[in-house]
């Protein structure tokens, strides 16, 4: 009866274990890959991510887009600004929620 327990308490400490491993294997090996040097793709990879960010950065919106891509997007503006009312559409809306009232009003 002992044996059974202390060995089902195993397999459990076994498991729980082995998928805390599993999962700090995986950011480990992130962090270990950090140290090193990266691959060659993943290097070309990230190059490209830090060139378009800072492309993006100097010219203030889309890389590469030219007069065809302002137009396409300021006719649309004005289309989604007919259909749905006044407001800067290129930011996000700010909601206010009142608190309800969840008192009981008498009758």
């Amino acid at each position: 009866m002992i044996l059974r327990r202390v060995l089902r308490l195993s397999s459990l400490l076994r498991s729980a274990v082995s998928i805390h491993l599993r999962r700090n294997i995986g950011l480990s090996a992130v962090a270990f890959n950090k140290a090193k040097e990266l691959d060659p793709v993943q290097k070309l990879f990230v190059d490209k991510i830090r060139e378009y960010n800072t492309k993006s950065k100097q010219t203030g919106g889309p890389v590469d887009a030219g007069p065809d891509f302002q137009k396409d997007m300021s006719e649309s503006l004005a289309r989604l600004q007919r259909a749905y009312g006044e407001g800067d559409l290129t930011k996000f809306p700010e909601f206010k929620f009142e608190e309800p009232n969840f008192e009981e009003t008498p009758k």
